[in-house]
């Protein structure tokens, strides 16, 4: 069975820091990425990896904030999230495929929520 499943979303205050993780099982992936959903506002694209040789992008809001990584021995995507601000609310979902824009496995979403 493929599967994603993140975990490490909660609860910061407004400059603090969150780890995401995206555990990946049953096949691996050419690309992961983060996407996120904020209440009332469409999904976004947030930043993706290429696994090998590991490549990152990010949307500008994110560049200097968040830095995206992976294990290829745990087949685990990272995302370092610092200088958090209240517009990072959202629920963050990882997605997983065969090439950058194309994701064909989704995982369940994990919440972040930044207060001051």
């Amino acid at each position: 069975q493929v599967q994603l499943v993140e975990s490490g979303g909660g609860l910061a205050r407004v400059g603090g820091s969150l780890r995401l993780s995206c555990a990946a099982s049953g096949r691996t992936f050419n690309v992961m990425g983060w996407f996120r959903q904020a209440p009332g506002k469409e999904r976004e694209f947030v930043a993706a990896i290429i696994w090998s040789p590991a490549s990152p992008y990010y949307t500008d809001s994110a560049k200097g904030r968040f830095t995206i990584s992976r294990d290829s021995t745990k087949n685990t995507m990272y995302m370092q999230m610092d200088s958090l601000t209240p517009e990072d609310t959202a629920i963050y979902y990882c997605a997983a495929g065969d090439g950058l824009g194309v994701y064909d496995t989704w995982g369940q979403g994990t919440q972040v929520t930044v207060s001051a």
